[in-house]
């Protein structure tokens, strides 16, 4: 069992503040009251470009361009196209995860079947992946990272979405029904397939797979401004999948987008400086309750590469270590989390409260290494933290305690 630690604590151990003074309203408050919106509407007042894409996106499929079924991974996932056939997404529906009802891949229904001591991770929420691709974006873009692709909650429906029999028998009756009698078809309060919950992510061009390119640098080694910019790139990778403790990131699901132009400039060709840019695609497995314990450790497979050697710089340093150690930062990142999960019809309060827990043990972490100029590396090796919120009976502010986990898994890495 883990081993315990507990104490009042500031976040990041540079803020008493965080327990007294003046307190943003208490999380899971900002809801109350407020009428239930239709659930299936597409709507993003904050986002009217990304609304736009969508709109994209549902015009293509009246008009019979179908997303079309990404056949490797372990899910139902989708590239979704506008009415020109270029593919501007990705969509995952809930029910087609690994562990969904409906996921079209055989392999997950098998090993459920045939192992099912060995089914799922006992570390994450089942079947909220969709949340977690959504979660990881708000994460990003709250840090200004900007290596996540844009990724929200939306509603599709598609023939070439995986449905159940009913649901497609149910689907032609009404248009049946609709062309035969259309004043009984047009009571039908939808006609056609139901739409899905589900992510998605703008798709990014011109990107190949982070192994591919890592491969080909040791070969051929960067320039030093260009491995400089890797290096940066590099560790906003590392801050968005250790806060998000991301359960999944192997060196085949972040990407490297290499650009190295050309300019004719009279009779010469002028090389520009090479650019490269990294895209954090593939975060359904993070935001877990508790830290790995049971047999396998889901570790950062980045932190073996050379970049996880170099102590953090002085860049991310500053643009994210002000925002980790504001409290008022972390609350706000929190109650934001807690507006996207509660979307998901099987929502818990308990289980969203151990998420955060994980997640702030993870922001003290960080906060520490980037404070002592550790190495990712290193980050990696720091004990598994989790900080809770305590409440005394005779006090209105919060306070915070701190678990220090020492029950490690049985395959580890560490």
């Amino acid at each position: 069992s883990a081993g315990r630690f507990r104490r009042d604590t500031g976040f990041c151990g540079a803020h008493p503040g965080w327990q007294s003074g003046t307190q943003p309203e208490p999380l899971l408050d900002r809801d109350r009251g407020n009428p239930q919106r239709d659930q299936h509407r597409n709507e993003f007042p904050e986002d009217p470009e990304f609304r736009e894409i969508i709109r994209k996106v549902e015009r293509a499929i009246e008009e019979g361009i179908y997303p079309e079924r990404i056949y490797q991974g372990s899910s139902g996932s989708y590239f979704v196209k506008d009415s020109r056939g270029k593919i501007i997404g990705v969509f995952k529906p809930k029910n087609e995860e690994p562990y969904g009802q409906l996921n079209p891949k055989w392999t997950k229904w098998l090993q459920k079947l045939c192992c099912p001591c060995c089914f799922g991770r006992d570390c994450l929420v089942l079947n909220q992946g969709y949340l977690s691709e959504a979660g990881a974006s708000l994460v990003d873009q709250k840090l200004e990272l900007n290596i996540v692709p844009r990724t929200k909650v939306v509603y599709l429906a598609s023939e070439t979405f995986n449905y159940s029999a009913i649901d497609r028998v149910k689907s032609r009756g009404k248009k049946l029904a609709l062309e035969k009698v259309p004043k009984v078809g047009q009571r039908f309060h939808r006609i056609g397939l139901p739409p899905k919950v589900g992510s998605f992510q703008l798709f990014v061009d011109g990107f190949n797979d982070a192994d591919f390119w890592l491969r080909k640098f040791e070969a051929e080694p960067l320039p030093e401004n260009t491995n400089r910019q890797l290096q940066l790139q590099f560790e906003r990778l590392v801050v968005l999948d250790y806060i998000i403790r991301n359960t999944d990131r192997g060196n085949d699901n972040w990407l490297l987008k290499y650009d190295c132009s050309m300019d004719k400039d009279t009779d010469w060709m002028v090389v520009n400086d090479p650019v490269i840019k990294l895209a954090a695609i593939d975060n359904g497995l993070a935001f877990p309750l508790k830290h790995p314990d049971s047999w396998r450790a889901y570790p950062f497979y980045w932190a073996w590469l050379s970049q996880a050697k170099v102590p953090f710089s002085q860049e991310i340093t500053e643009l994210v270590l002000p925002k980790l150690s504001d409290p008022n930062f972390i609350k706000d990142l929190e109650e934001d989390l807690y507006e996207l999960f509660k979307k998901d019809p099987g929502f818990d309060r308990g289980q969203f409260h151990k998420q955060v827990a994980v997640m702030r043990g993870q922001v003290l972490n960080l906060c520490q290494a980037l404070k002592d100029g550790k190495t990712p590396l290193q980050l990696v090796q720091m004990p598994p933290v989790i900080v809770e919120t305590a409440r005394a009976p005779q006090r209105a502010n919060e306070s915070y305690t701190q678990s220090f986990q020492s029950r490690k898994p049985f395959f580890t890495r560490w």
